[in-house]
């Protein structure tokens, strides 16, 4: 039997490819735009402040990878279009589109207000989707694509917090997942998503450093510890390579064996 080793190394080979990582500057997002630019992508990164993802992408370059970093508003969908617009006139097509936009607004679910309600779902949910549409339609003829969406533990399991429009919203983002792989099989691009618990990352700050939090939530976790940055971009170097190729649709649970236990 000959074996090629070549080949099971090329599988993580993410040379001559190209990624766009929206909210590539976060806690989350420069973490995946590194581990990506670690295998060869070339790394389009975006935050709300083009300053920072300039910074984060300099970091970047200066270990050695290629980065580029973009301001870019996700709220607006005029913007976002225009964006798109702009980026694929640079590059005719996005290989490995990953989505690291996410915020929420915590209040009690008999409070909850109609403004917020919209904002979260809009930045959390709507973003996602359109976000793939105008990735997905430069791809689609062209070879196809991968899309990772980091979505959460809370779109599958509910909390005793004021989380109501984020667990909404990411369980509409774990349907949109499943449904845009469904669709777009046939075109050759996969969608699938990240669902972390609780992520060292600013977002989350507070509550991490609170002892009355933190220490019921990690004695729920039988690794005994909350995600760490690394945790998701590992697995979003493996959903943008080859060797993710025959997985779509998916829902993958970097939560040290939670979701195991509920």
């Amino acid at each position: 039997m000959t074996v090629d080793l070549n080949a099971y190394r090329t599988l993580f080979d993410l040379k001559g490819t190209t990624a766009l990582v929206a909210g590539g500057a976060g806690g989350i997002g420069s973490a995946v735009s590194t581990g990506l630019a670690a295998l060869g992508c070339r790394v389009f990164l975006t935050a709300r402040h083009e300053q920072k993802a300039n910074e984060t992408a300099q970091a970047i370059r200066d270990g050695g990878g290629e980065a580029i970093g973009l301001g870019l508003d996700v709220e607006r969908l005029e913007d976002l279009r225009q964006f798109s617009e702009r980026l694929h006139q640079e590059v005719p097509k996005i290989d490995v589109l990953v989505n690291c936009v996410g915020t929420h607004i915590e209040a009690p679910a008999e409070e909850y207000s109609e403004e917020d309600w919209d904002h979260i779902l809009s930045i959390n949910l709507k973003t996602a989707f359109f976000l793939s549409q105008e990735i997905a339609k430069r791809q689609i003829g062209e070879g196809g694509g991968k899309h990772i969406h980091i979505t959460s533990v809370r779109g599958a399991l509910g909390i005793s917090r004021g989380y109501i429009s984020y667990c909404v919203s990411r369980g509409g983002m774990n349907m949109m997942i499943k449904q845009l792989a469904t669709e777009w099989a046939k075109y050759g691009i996969t969608v699938n998503g990240i669902a972390p618990t609780f992520t060292k990352t600013s977002l989350v700050a507070r509550y991490l450093e609170d002892p009355s939090f933190y220490k019921p939530l990690v004695a729920r976790i039988p690794l005994g510890r909350v995600c760490e940055p690394n945790d998701i971009a590992g697995l979003a170097m493996y959903l943008a390579s080859h060797a993710s190729d025959f997985i779509t649709g998916q829902i993958i649970y970097v939560d040290g064996g939670l979701t195991a236990t509920q």
